[in-house]
């Protein structure tokens, strides 16, 4: 009789992305497989619930047996093979296949649109001077708001929700009520040239969300008391264009601008902590790995993404553990992209060098936005392509190609697994971050998609553009 095959192990220990080891060392056969894995790492890590891992060997995933991701030459059965676990997100989104309505209304090209942090809000800001509110279950418009005398280039939504705030070409800065469709308190002017970017005071921070900073393309940047109407500090010091702001966990502000630089600013009384040096050309854009959680706040797309306002102080606890979650994995990261072709990852709290610079795209570089769990950076181009990049080290993972024509903007879903981008081709696309490739082809509209943005809770796209359209996209 044949003897049986005698089973492989090999001394194995799992550790978290962050390198913190568990304590016990595992006799591991080389055939486990990755359920197997799933088991032994939540009745190690205590989990009351089966949570869902990855698991990597040598940067490497281990998609079907421990033996297949390792290299055959190196298995070594005296040395001990560190697993390294992430988790991941518990629900899942599914992919957007088809258009449930197309929204016609804006008399001009249709330049931002935003879903709010609870998700039951979206707004849009067009060449037409107006904002517009749309309701997401009847797919019907609500409210047109006349104020603005020029374009709306910029829309951004309060974190609890309340507010929209919109930045126009004669730099004015008005506040609606999605409610009522309102402005709220007086027109906020003083900037001398446009509105390019406008973040709010993150929740955790301040759950009164009254203030609020701009950037302009006179160079400046102000943080604003929307309920005064009133300009608190003016930030000064770049020489030129304001491209971006970013209004972080830790009290910094993070600005980019056409002189090269992202400076950091102390958002308490405006002093510059540090500038950041390396781009050769303008700065585009900026993406905060903290993003997601500090523009949803308190509300949880788990556990539903509506909240009782009235509950302040319990909600900001809420946001800010949200936030310290996120953080768990090392300080806030910047990344910066630019006209230059390239981007840089930045660790802005403590380090005025980059951490990585990323090169390989052919042409300048549109937008950037970390995933929501932090891992990865996606960065769209107007080389047609979209490449993904490690969100810790900078390293280059992949490109994303289908699109024909320049990527202006992309959006993350919000368990990281599906990214959409919206293109000067005409057409939406949804990948499929695991396999690196397409998941839906979505065409429709009839001009250019300046404008692309998934809704927090998961379940729909919206996307607009030049063809005065907004459309939403849903399973």
């Amino acid at each position: 009789m044949e003897d049986e095959k005698e089973t492989v192990r090999v001394l194995s220990r799992f550790k978290s992305e962050t390198g913190e080891e568990m304590s016990s060392v595992l006799d591991l056969p080389l055939d486990v497989t990755v359920d197997k894995l799933q088991l032994i790492c939540n009745a190690l890590l205590k989990q009351e619930e089966n949570l869902p891992y990855i698991f990597f060997v040598n940067e490497k995933e281990i998609k079907g047996t421990l033996e297949a991701a390792l290299d055959k030459d190196k298995i070594n059965t005296e040395h001990v093979v560190d697993i390294v676990y992430q988790q991941q997100a518990v629900f899942r989104v599914r992919a957007v296949t088809r258009c449930t309505s197309s929204l016609p209304g804006h008399a001009e090209a249709v330049i931002s649109a935003s879903f709010s942090p609870d998700g039951r809000h979206l707004a849009s800001g067009s060449g037409d001077t107006t904002v517009r509110f749309w309701d997401i279950f009847t797919q019907t418009p609500v409210y047109t708001c006349h104020g603005h005398k020029h374009w709306v280039l910029c829309l951004a939504w309060s974190p609890d929700s309340r507010h929209v705030a919109s930045g126009c070409k004669s730099g004015h800065i008005i506040l609606w009520d999605p409610d009522s469709g309102q402005q709220v308190g007086r027109t906020m002017s003083g900037h001398k040239k446009w509105i390019t970017a406008l973040s709010w005071e993150p929740y955790h921070n301040n759950p009164e969300c009254r203030r609020m900073a701009s950037g302009s393309k006179d160079g400046d940047i102000r943080i604003w008391d929307v309920v005064l109407g009133q300009t608190v500090l003016t930030l000064t010091g770049h020489s030129t264009t304001v491209t971006c702001v970013k209004w972080g966990g830790a009290g910094l502000l993070y600005t980019g601008s056409q002189d090269c630089t992202v400076k950091v600013w102390r958002a308490e009384d405006g002093v510059l902590c540090r500038s950041l040096e390396g781009h050769g050309h303008w700065v585009n854009t900026l993406a905060l790995s903290t993003d997601y959680v500090l523009r949803t706040g308190p509300s949880d797309p788990v556990a539903g993404l509506h909240v009782d306002h009235s509950k302040k102080k319990e909600l900001q606890l809420q946001a800010l553990k949200r936030y310290d979650m996120v953080c768990a994995r090392g300080e806030e990261r910047l990344v910066s992209g630019s006209d230059d072709f390239t981007l840089f990852l930045w660790q802005p709290e403590k380090d005025r060098k980059p951490v990585a610079r990323m090169t390989g795209h052919q042409q300048l570089v549109n937008d950037v936005k970390f995933s929501v769990d932090t891992r990865l950076v996606a960065s769209a181009s107007f080389d047609k392509s979209i490449k993904l990049w490690d969100g810790r080290t900078g390293k280059f993972i992949t490109s994303l190609r289908g699109h024909v024509q320049a990527v202006y903007q992309i959006a993350w879903s919000p368990d990281s697994r599906l990214l959409v981008s919206g293109s000067a081709d005409s057409t939406v696309k949804v990948w499929n971050v695991k396999t690196c490739k397409l998941e839906v082809d979505l065409p429709g509209h009839a001009d250019e998609v300046f404008a692309v943005d998934w809704s927090p809770d998961g379940l729909r796209v919206v996307s607009a553009g030049k063809d005065k359209l907004l459309k939403l996209w849903q399973h």
